[in-house]
Parts: C-alpha cells; sequence; structure tokens
C-alpha cells in the first residue's frame, strides 16, 4: 500500500492515531502537550470520525487530575480513552493512573516528556515526569523521533487492548513533540488492522454496566491485599512478548521493523551506549560516522522501557562488549543511580547470576545525565562518552554537557566533533517572537516536504517568553533520513531579522565558510556595512560569506502587515538560497498564504500575495569589502554597576551561553535575585513614543496603560534640571497652582519600550499628538541618555502620589519591563498593584503566562524601591496558586499574631528594657490604614530589632525572628 509522506510535529503525529482509535478524549491543557489536545478537539468539531465511523467526545476537565479522574470513568464503563499531558500534570494524574492500572484497564496516555518544577519551573523536556509514575504499573514505551511517534501511538493502543496493562507513550517535549519531519502517515485502514476487535469488544463487555452489575475499587485488610496485588503478575510477564508480537505484526504492515531494545552499530562492538528517547537518534548518527572510522562502538535503543524484559536486554547486546555506558535524561537525588542505569545493572547482574549472558566477561557499566530540560546532546558529547568508556577505569554517574565544578561530575569532550553531512542543507533564522518567523518556516518545510523528495526537519528554539523574545528556527532538508535531534551549528544559509540582533548575539559563529547571510535592514547594500558592528563585518569577511539585505519592515508597513516580515523573509530565502526553482517556490508560498490566511478574508491574503511579489524586487546584494571598516561595536550587555551574580550569571544567559554556566554560578535552592530586567535592554521597538509637553495634559494615562513600565512620570524641584541633556523635555506642571517651583517630565524607556503603542491609542490628547510612535533608530541614543537622567532624579515626593490616575503615575512601579506580549492585556494590573501595595507584597504565582513574564531566566521584572523593599515572589502550579496565597496569608496572621503575644510577654516582664516596651506600645499604636502608617512602623520596628539584638533573653531573641510581621502585608495570587 503506498502511504502519503506528510509533513508533521510529534504532537500532530500523536493525535491523529489518537482521534482515531478512541471514543473519549479527556483533556487538560500543559505546555508542551496541548496541541495533541486541541488538534483531537478541532477534529471532533469538524465532525471527523474515528476509524469506527464515530466522532469521539473530548472534554476539558478543570485539572490535569480532574481529567485523569474522567478517563478512569469513561475506561471502567467500557469505552476506548485516552489524554495528553506532561510534567506536573502527569504527576497530578498518578492516584487514578495507579487505580487504573490495578484494575487492568488498557489504555494509552500520551506524555509529552517534560522537567518536573524543582528548583525551577521549565517547560522543557527530560524524562523526569514519566520516571517519577514508574512505580504506578503502567507500561512504558518511547519513541525516538516524530515518525515513531505515530507508530509507536498505534502499537501501544493494540498492546494495550490485548494485554489489559495500560500503556505512558512518552517522547520528549519540544525535541520531538514540536519538531516538524516528512514522515510515512497511517492510514486508517492500517489502524484497522492493528487492532484487533476481539480485545475492543472484551474491552466494552468488560465495562461495569447495570444491567449485570459488579463492584470494583473495594476496601481490602491486611489478610488479603497482598495477595491482590500479586495477582497481576501474569499479565506483566506475558506483557513484553504482546509488544513484540504487536510490533512485528506492524512490521509486516509497513515494513518499519522495532525491538523491544533496538541494537545499531559494529557486531564486534566492544563500546555500547544504552539510552531512550530522542537522545537515540544522535547515538544512532554518531555511531554510524565512527563505525565508518573504524571504531567498535554500538547503541542499544530502549523502546519498551517497563515491564523491563531482561532476556530482551541481555540478547540485545553484542558478545563482544566490554563497556557499557547507560544515559538517563534525568536526575534522581540521593539514589545509588537513575532509573536506567540501574534497571541495567541489575539485568546485567541478573544474566551472570543465572548464567544466561552471552558475554564471557562481565561489562564494565556506568552510568551518566544527559539533556535534562532539554539541554542540547550533540554527537561531540556523544563521542566524549565513548571517549570515556575506553580509558581504564571510566567515570560512573558523569553528567555531559554542562560544567560541573561542585562535585566534578562533568565529562570532558571536543565540541568542534561533528557529525553533520555535506548533504545536508542546513539553515537558520533568527526572529523576534510573534513577527511570524517560526510560523513561516514551518510553511517553508512543508513546501520543500510537499515539492521535492527531500527529508525535512525543523525544530524552533523558543525563549519560555511568548513575544517579543529571539525564536531560532533550525531547518535541515536531505535525501537520506534525519537523525539529528540537536542544534544546527554549521549553517548553510543564516538569516537575521531583527537588525538589533548583531549587537547581542553572536551569530555568525553558526554559519559555515562561504554560507549565506540574509540581514532584515532599514539600510540598503550601500549603507549597511558601516551600521554593522565590526566583529560581524570580520566575520563576514573571514567567513567570506554571500550578504543579502532587505528591508522587510518597510515592505511589510507599506503593505499594511506591521511588523509581520514573515512572508517577506520567507520568499527571501527561496530565492536566495535556490532549493526550489523559484518559480515552483513562489506559486507554493502563495498557495501556503491562501491555505494560512484565507479564514481571514480576502484582504489579508491580498497584502501577503503582495509581500511575496515586493520581496522579490526588494533583496539586494551587498559588496562585502576585503576590510573591517565599522566603527560600530558589539553591546555590552550589562553595565558596571550591576551586581557581581547579575554580571556572571545572568550576562551569560542573556548572550544565548547559558550553557557555559557553570554548576557553581547556579543558586542550589532557586532563589534569584528581583529587578533584574533594567539590565536587558531588549531594544525590540520599531517605534517609541514621542512627547509633546504642549499638547499633554498630564493625566497620567499613558503611563498608567503602559504594560512594562516603560513610561513614566515624575514630578520635580526646577533646581534639579542642573545637568540634563540638552534634549531632555520638560514643562510647568497642570494645573500649576501649588506646584510653583516644579516641572513635569513624561519620559519612554527607548530600550525597553515594546512598541505597543497602547499609550497612544489611548491618549485622550490623541488628536493633538501628545504622545506619537516614531521610528526609534534615530532617537535610541538620545533617549537612551535622557532616560538615564530621568531615573537618577528624586522620586516624586509623596504628597502627589496620591492612589489615582493622576497621582499614580508618579509610583514608581514595582513591576518592569517584563517580557510579556507588546500591549498585554494583563500586566498593567499588575503594575497598577505594585504601585498600591508592592513594597510590602507577597505573590502566590499560577504558572502561565505570569509565571512566564513574573518570574522566567535570565531577567526578573519585580523590583525595588531605593530601600530595597518590593514585591516577594513564588510559583507553585497553574492548580494550586489560590492555595499557596492562602498558606502564605496563613503565615503572616499566624506570624503576627505570636509577635503580639511576645510583645504582651515583654511589656509584663521586669527583665527587659524600657525603651524596647515604649517601642512596643508605639507600635501598637499606630494604624496602618494608609502608607504613611506602614512607612512609621517599618522605622519604629527597624529600631526596636537594633534593641532586641543586643538583649540577651530568650523572648527578645524570639521576638527579633518574627518582628517584621508587625507591618501589614499584602498578599495575592497572580
Amino acid at each position: 500500500m503506498k502511504r502519503k509522506m506528510v509533513p508533521h510535529d510529534g504532537n500532530s503525529a500523536v493525535a491523529h492515531v489518537a482521534h482515531a482509535t478512541n471514543e473519549v478524549i479527556a483533556i487538560y491543557p500543559i505546555t508542551p502537550s496541548t496541541p495533541m489536545g486541541e488538534i483531537s478537539d478541532a477534529k471532533s468539531a469538524k465532525k471527523e470520525k474515528n476509524i469506527w465511523g464515530t466522532v469521539p467526545t473530548v472534554v476539558e476537565l478543570q485539572s490535569e487530575g480532574g481529567a485523569s479522574g474522567a478517563v478512569h470513568g469513561a475506561l471502567t464503563t467500557g469505552a476506548l480513552t485516552t489524554t495528553f499531558t506532561a510534567s506536573q500534570g502527569l504527576l497530578l494524574m498518578i492516584p487514578n493512573m495507579y487505580k487504573i492500572a490495578g484494575e487492568l484497564t488498557p489504555t494509552v496516555f500520551h506524555v509529552a516528556a517534560r522537567s518536573l518544577a524543582c528548583q525551577a519551573l521549565s517547560i522543557f523536556g527530560d524524562h523526569s515526569d514519566v520516571m517519577a509514575a514508574r512505580s504506578t504499573g503502567w507500561a512504558f514505551l518511547a519513541a525516538t523521533s516524530v515518525q515513531e511517534t505515530m507508530d509507536f501511538a498505534l502499537i501501544a493502543q493494540a498492546a494495550a487492548l490485548e494485554s489489559r496493562i495500560p500503556f505512558i507513550h512518552f517522547f520528549e517535549g519540544f525535541r520531538i513533540s514540536h519538531e516538524i519531519q516528512k514522515i510515512e502517515e497511517l492510514t486508517f485502514e492500517d489502524m484497522k488492522s492493528m487492532l484487533d476487535e476481539k480485545f475492543i469488544h472484551a474491552h466494552r463487555k468488560w465495562g461495569m454496566n447495570p444491567e449485570h452489575p459488579v463492584l470494583r475499587g473495594t476496601s481490602q485488610n491486611p489478610d488479603v491485599y497482598f495477595q491482590g496485588r500479586e495477582s497481576v503478575n501474569k499479565y506483566y510477564d506475558a506483557c513484553p512478548q504482546i509488544v513484540q508480537s504487536v510490533m512485528d505484526k506492524f512490521a509486516t504492515l509497513t515494513g518499519r521493523s522495532y525491538k523491544l531494545f533496538d541494537y545499531f552499530g559494529a557486531q564486534d562492538a566492544e563500546k555500547v551506549i544504552v539510552i531512550m528517547g530522542s537522545g537515540s537518534e544522535a547515538v544512532h548518527e554518531t555511531v554510524e560516522y565512527l563505525i565508518a572510522k573504524g571504531e567498535k562502538v554500538g547503541v542499544v535503543k530502549v523502546r519498551l522501557y517497563r515491564p523491563f524484559d531482561v532476556k530482551a536486554f541481555i540478547d540485545s547486546l553484542p558478545s563482544t562488549v566490554k563497556s557499557i555506558a547507560v544515559l538517563d535524561r534525568t536526575k534522581e537525588p540521593g539514589g545509588l543511580g537513575e532509573p536506567l542505569y540501574e534497571d541495567v545493572r541489575t539485568a546485567v547482574g541478573e544474566a551472570f547470576s543465572e548464567k544466561t549472558a552471552q558475554f564471557k566477561e562481565y561489562p564494565h557499566i556506568v552510568g551518566g545525565r544527559y539533556g535534562l530540560g532539554s539541554a542540547e546532546f550533540t554527537p561531540a558529547m556523544i563521542k566524549g562518552v565513548f571517549d570515556n568508556l575506553a580509558v581504564q577505569k571510566p567515570k560512573n554517574h558523569f553528567t555531559i554537557g554542562i560544567n560541573d565544578d561542585v562535585t566534578g561530575t562533568s565529562l570532558d569532550y571536543d565540541p568542534s566533533f561533528s557529525t553533520e553531512s555535506d548533504e545536508v542543507y542546513r539553515a537558520m533564522f533568527y526572529g523576534l517572537g510573534a513577527d511570524g518567523t517560526v510560523g513561516a518556516n514551518k510553511n517553508s518545510i512543508k513546501i520543500i516536504g510537499e515539492e521535492t523528495d527531500n527529508f525535512t526537519q525543523g525544530y524552533f528554539v523558543y525563549d519560555s517568553k511568548k513575544a517579543g523574545a529571539v525564536t531560532i528556527s533550525h531547518l535541515r532538508f536531505g535525501k537520506k533520513t534525519l537523525r539529528s535531534p540537536y542544534l544546527i551549528s554549521k549553517a548553510n544559509f543564516l538569516a537575521c531579522h531583527n537588525f538589533s540582533f548583531l549587537e547581542k548575539y553572536d551569530m555568525l559563529k553558526n554559519i559555515e565558510k562561504n554560507g549565506i547571510f540574509l540581514l532584515t535592514s532599514t539600510y540598503g547594500k550601500d549603507a549597511v556595512w558601516e551600521h554593522i558592528p565590526g566583529k560581524v563585518q570580520k566575520q563576514i569577511i573571514d567567513k567570506k560569506l554571500k550578504f543579502y539585505v532587505i528591508n522587510a519592515l518597510k515592505i511589510a508597513g507599506e503593505i499594511g502587515l506591521g511588523g509581520r516580515i514573515n512572508i517577506i523573509m520567507q520568499t527571501a530565502f527561496f530565492k536566495i538560497s535556490g532549493i526550489l526553482e523559484e518559480k515552483i517556490a513562489v506559486e507554493a508560498i502563495k498557495k501556503a498564504v491562501k491555505k494560512t490566511y484565507g479564514s481571514k478574508g480576502e484582504k489579508v491574503v491580498e497584502m501577503n500575495t503582495k509581500a511575496v511579489d515586493m520581496a522579490l524586487d526588494n533583496i539586494e546584494e551587498v559588496k562585502v569589502p576585503e576590510t573591517v571598516t565599522g566603527k560600530i561595536q558589539e553591546k555590552e550587555i550589562l553595565p558596571e554597576d550591576a551586581p557581581e551574580f547579575v554580571k556572571t550569571t545572568t550576562a551569560k544567559i542573556l548572550r544565548g551561553e547559558g550553557e557555559t554556566v557553570k554548576v557553581s554560578e547556579m543558586p542550589a535552592d532557586g532563589t534569584w535575585p528581583t529587578a533584574t530586567t533594567q539590565y536587558e535592554k531588549r531594544n525590540i521597538a520599531v517605534n517609541i513614543p514621542v512627547w509633546n509637553p504642549d499638547a499633554c495634559i498630564q493625566c497620567g494615562k499613558c503611563t498608567l496603560l503602559c504594560p512594562h513600565a516603560a513610561i513614566r512620570a515624575k514630578l520635580y524641584k526646577e533646581e534639579n534640571l542642573k545637568g540634563a541633556p540638552d534634549s531632555l523635555k520638560h514643562t510647568s506642571p497642570k494645573p500649576p497652582k501649588g506646584m510653583e517651583g516644579y516641572v513635569y517630565t513624561l519620559q519612554v524607556a527607548p530600550e525597553d519600550c515594546t512598541g505597543c503603542g497602547v499609550c497612544v491609542e489611548y491618549c485622550p490628547m490623541k488628536a493633538k499628538e501628545a504622545i506619537k510612535m516614531t521610528p526609534q533608530e534615530d532617537l535610541r541614543v538620545q533617549e537612551c541618555e535622557n532616560y538615564k537622567f530621568f531615573l537618577n532624579l528624586p522620586e516624586t515626593d509623596s504628597k502627589w502620589c496620591q492612589p489615582h490616575m493622576k497621582g499614580l503615575q508618579f509610583v514608581k512601579p514595582l513591576f518592569e519591563y517584563s517580557g510579556a506580549c507588546a500591549g498585554c492585556g494583563e500586566t498593567a494590573y499588575v503594575k497598577l498593584l505594585t504601585q498600591l501595595f508592592g513594597d510590602r507584597a507577597l505573590i502566590a504565582n499560577a504558572t502561565g503566562c505570569s509565571s512566564i513574564y513574573g518570574g522566567n531566566l535570565p531577567t526578573t521584572p519585580y523590583c525595588k524601591r531605593a530601600d530595597g523593599r518590593g514585591p516577594a515572589w513564588n510559583n507553585s502550579l497553574f492548580e494550586d496558586a489560590a492555595e499557596l496565597a492562602f498558606g502564605m496569608r496563613l503565615t503572616a496572621d499566624k506570624y503576627t499574631e505570636y509577635a503580639a503575644e511576645l510583645a504582651e510577654e515583654i511589656l509584663k516582664t521586669d527583665s527587659c528594657d524600657e525603651k524596647i516596651k515604649n517601642l512596643i506600645n508605639e507600635i501598637k499604636t499606630i494604624s496602618q490604614a494608609e502608607q504613611e502608617g506602614i512607612e512609621k512602623v517599618r522605622t519604629k520596628v527597624a529600631s526596636l530589632k537594633d534593641m532586641l539584638a543586643k538583649c540577651d533573653c530568650g523572648i527578645c531573641r524570639e521576638l527579633y525572628s518574627v518582628a517584621d510581621y508587625f507591618i501589614k502585608r499584602s498578599v495575592w495570587g497572580v
């Protein structure tokens, strides 16, 4: 049977099968598994039927725990049911998973495996979540590629129905879930052939039914519970062979053969890596390369991790093996080793003790960790692991890919080692979040996949910020299957979609000699050279790059696309790269435009079609000089006065070099300083607001609505203007009565503004252009100088800082320059709260947008007053922010009560200093209904703590530890 080759990412590949082979789907969104649920929901909304001709019911629950409960209910009544999850979402399902497995209920949970929130949240991929669920009694099937996610979704469904063991089918979040590859798509006929009707009917018959009622979920006593747990052994014993027989049936059907443990490598291999998941593909590629160089190496890809079949594993190893490295993509603090390592050691030990191993000598076995939180795992690192196996005493319990200078676990490796083939075309695109770059590149993959016989791969590196941050697209095209689940380091083509990136990122280190560099630039081919940093000029000359520019922003602006330059840059890529004949490429792009934007109306389609034509006419090749002439240098990431931690750790992450951060430079308990977005200076705005003092009525609306606290006002004495830049604007206060001798300034932070235009849109004096959006580039240096002077002006006297719109414009926000999307509708409220209560706030955050713009590394927007006071912030989970906040409130109330109790004890004792007693009495009498009272209490508490610190009595020491709770606290859930 001829099957279609179709571009899919891991999520869409799974959803293709899961929707077709289930009747009920209970979902709850969690990154990066959300698209599986979204795709399934969309399919049912469009009335797409499953393989039995009925539309599956898709329901969204209130939490992952709720979703698993609904799945349990649907399963126990006989429906074919599934769900999709990851990370803490999977952990919230664990209680129901024990029930589902205990009742021998067949189902498949599809998991885009992801890091667990430990010292920090990470939305990126590893195996921490699935390993935390391995004791639930579920079978675990690990996919290593996009093709395998589709194949294993079906294999797991068939094996679950036959074995009655529920399956976790997992694959790395983002690395596979969002990677696009052209794969062979399974048909409905394939799925019907794989699912035996008798097992489906048996499952339905087993479902609870009042026509023949039974009871499940009993409460068992010590006399029988143990026996009940052991009664399931025969099902787990039979499961591996069932999985293998299902795999064999699948091979007959599709030609793709899988084993429980697949070995690839030299038949006489002496060094073997054991691994599961996408890392297997990188090891496979490296092994293939090293074998061609004459090395005796191999890899065992673990497919069925639970139940772990010892015989199948031992049989997969070559008899010549002398040393084995077991690689885990998780960490179990305090354990003897990570899960797969312990299983392999046990399996080899049992095989030797029972004399069933085919190799004569007990191999040296070591374990290591790699790739946590989607950390890179490259052939260079894999070569380092093999090199470690070659030494007389290989390092055990190692890490690879990081610099552990604390406990010394890391292996050395040569980062220049590469297995990249010249037969593969590699392209990289640096874009700005929300500029359409990623979407355009996804379309490019589909176009190349459909118009050529190339295999395609697309992977997209996102900052976890939603918009306004760098996105890097990694595209590969080639005639052979692509086994490269790692980032491109030697690109044939590299495009930069934002001119300011040249100052911040060393992107040209990733392009090979004679490569092509495309830059979006407001400067034409004759002027651009003098406006790029000298370092970039040198790289272009040394690497003999072909250099092209296009003013994509101008084209987009003229057409009406705003900052959406994706179609323009996509067209430029196809024209310059020559990967497709120009005519074919243009027709394909326009076809994709119609498909993508057709639902938005003909006008939008016409604008994007016009963008294609204009792009073709406006690409310019730059004649590269022979010498470096540019005087512009790379922008310093941080100012000299930045804190030391920010200069050492934060700066590396800001430069895109977070992988070079040493273990010693990371806070062990996840505690990070606040007030660091002030050092980031993202400089992403194309246009910024410019103030017209004559038209402004000084209402404060613009400062209130600015989502990023990037436009601010101050009222200050005229004498403070001494030394001000000539370009700093100021005017008399309105109304002037009572403010004689004061001046008013409204100032924008040019490198922190996102250019959203909210301030202009809602200005009551918009018609008179009290503020007007103006190109930033020519104003940047001048306004940076103005803003620096503005920040150093004294804060406005508190008497003018009243809790209304006009007064609050003078209150320093304690939430500034966040990474939220430009024009965000939430952050203006958060900023306002910090102006009202931020100096005494405890914030309980719910995971979601607010956790990313509020606590995403490398910088944090919650900041401090000049005296160091400001919001304290913590994040737990999406579901329990209210409970987290409630716990904070309980502590605050309890310690306030306890401080009062201790104070009363001190007042009754004769041994304590009378000055302490007097201060306590003064504190008791001050009302904290207004800010003035709170500040008075703060002053008194500071004096009280000084006195308590000098007293040796136990009560004073105890009161010292909770005295800050005399000060009123504000607790929020955000």
